[in-house]
């Protein structure tokens, strides 16, 4: 396999710690397998904005489009949230996703049996839980224009944001979730709100001529986002794949996460046509509050890679070896603060990732 180039974006508050155990487990892989890897770093988000003054560098773009992947820890916090929105620390991101045009995020919600009891809901209802959210990720409301805050004449301010799609867009994103169900569970759920918002409504008929002209083989639902967020709690495992728009899948990925025991623990993956440098970071934000305190779970970050493994570079094996050594560290008791159970043991980010490796080692001499 030639050498492959990641760009590490480490980003904001958490995002340093969690992708430094990361790229451990790059390091790891580039020894002990036929993966061969090379790193740089670039800016993003606040830390670039404090050091250039743009949260999305002309630089970090240029290193982007280079890039076989980019894993990316997270961007923002409270630091910069007085800032005007053209310079706050989500513009790097969501200028990232533009600029390569990456449609599509993946979110798997997998929960592992060792972290059952870790979720807020009963062990009988997650255990087992397979599922993935296919969201859309450059259009919609976070894109649409016209956008903005005005003062009427009055002196009343309006703000106003427009949910836009065309056919188009819905037809790729729809596409991507029908060929990952037939992967898997052959389902698909296709959630809007066609009741009151026109827009989704024609995203709904779009998604149903697809499927009836190309995928009548796989098993397609359509739910309003009210009830996918109530069924997602009240019995999440009769989903297989959920593919939604911008907005609804930022918001259904979040209450996704809870239920496999925490935020850190949902990884992502966000793809865009073929060529394109995938971007791989973990759900959850950049938890300021607990920045450089060692007790950030790694592992949605380092579950991110694994999913870099399986799409960027289809190493399936190497894939499947490091998902086995994150299910073998929780089930040998392993916790960070966010998933710690009692009778468990609390370990450090740096322990968590030290954790991975050793299995990956343990694994190996195992199978020599």
């Amino acid at each position: 396999m030639p050498t492959k180039h990641i760009l590490l974006l480490p980003g904001d508050g958490i995002g340093p710690e969690v992708v430094a155990q990361t790229t451990k487990i790059i390091d790891w892989f580039g020894a002990n397998s036929e993966l061969k890897f090379t790193t740089s770093s670039a800016l993003i988000g606040g830390s670039a904005y404090d050091a250039v003054g743009t949260p999305f560098p002309a630089e970090t773009l240029a290193a982007a489009k280079k890039a076989d992947a980019i894993l990316l820890g997270a961007v923002g916090g409270h630091k910069w949230e007085s800032l005007d929105i053209s310079k706050r620390p989500e513009r790097g991101l969501l200028g990232l996703r533009k600029e390569l045009e990456l449609f599509a995020n993946i979110r798997p919600a997998l929960c592992f049996d060792a972290l059952a009891d870790a979720s807020t809901l009963k062990r009988e209802i997650i255990a087992g839980l397979d599922i993935v959210i296919v969201r859309e990720l450059t259009g919609g409301i976070y894109f649409g224009t016209p956008r903005g805050v005005e003062t009427l004449a009055d002196g009343t301010r309006r703000g106003f944001n427009t949910e836009v799609y065309t056919s188009p867009e819905v037809t790729r994103i729809a596409k991507v979730a029908f060929e990952l169900a037939a992967k898997r569970g052959s389902r698909v759920c296709s959630v809007d709100k066609a009741n009151v918002l026109e827009c989704t409504e024609m995203w709904r008929e779009e998604v149903q001529k697809l499927h009836d002209r190309e995928y009548a083989h796989i098993a397609l639902s359509h739910m309003y986002v009210d009830n996918a967020a109530m069924q997602l709690l009240r019995n999440p495992k009769q989903f297989d794949v959920v593919v939604t728009n911008n907005m609804f899948g930022d918001i259904l990925s979040d209450i996704a996460s809870q239920l496999t025991g925490s935020l850190g623990m949902l990884p992502s993956a966000s793809l865009g046509n073929p060529g394109t440098p995938g971007v791989y970071e973990p759900v959850h934000g950049s938890a300021p509050d607990i920045a450089g305190k060692n007790i950030a779970n790694p592992l949605a970050t380092i579950l991110s890679f694994a999913m870099m493994l399986r799409y960027s570079f289809a190493a399936l094996r190497e894939a499947d070896r490091l998902e086995a050594a994150v299910r073998q560290v929780l089930e040998q008791g392993l916790r960070t603060a966010d998933i710690m159970q009692p009778g468990m043991k609390q370990v450090s980010t740096h322990e968590m990732g030290d954790a991975i490796v050793k299995a990956l080692q343990q694994a190996q001499a195992l199978a020599a």
